[in-house]
């Protein structure tokens, strides 16, 4: 009789061992996946800030960003290289010190916005609605960038 009971007790400690094994399991399965999701998410918005640096209506800084926080949750090796790369770092760090944006890059800015957005209104839109929209944005863009701070080199 106390044999059985004591069988029929390491049964159920075997059951239960399997169950909080297979969740364990599970557990680690859903932290890869989104481990994998937050790093092919930052290596998205890497892109899109890259693109940013060329295409003047699309910020790139908040892409940056968001990059660099799904890299701080998912990869401590891509987020060291992005706040240490040399090109994208100093984004990142300026802007979570609030330091400002340096003139030049305000200036190129502003002027490959204008001309941009001057060039698509002049020689790429025909709807009126649409080059006073395209207007709209370069102000409000122009705005946003003037707001920062100058950063003196």
């Amino acid at each position: 009789m106390v044999f059985e009971k004591t069988i029929e007790s390491n049964i159920v400690a075997m059951k239960i061992e399997n169950i909080v094994y297979s969740a364990k399991k599970r557990e680690m399965r859903v932290r890869s996946l989104t481990r994998l999701l937050l790093v092919t998410f930052g290596t998205l918005f890497v892109g899109l800030g890259i693109v940013g640096i060329f295409v003047p209506v699309l910020p790139t800084t908040p892409f940056l960003l968001l990059a660099a926080a799904c890299y701080a949750r998912s990869s401590p090796r891509f987020y060291h290289w992005l706040l240490n790369n040399r090109w994208f770092g100093n984004y990142i760090r300026n802007y979570r010190q609030k330091r400002g944006i340096p003139l030049k890059v305000k200036l190129l800015t502003i002027t490959l916005l204008w001309l941009t957005i001057g060039a698509s209104v002049i020689f790429a839109v025909q709807s009126l609605a649409v080059r006073i929209i395209l207007i709209l944005i370069a102000i409000g863009v122009s705005i946003h960038i003037l707001s920062f701070k100058t950063l003196k080199e």
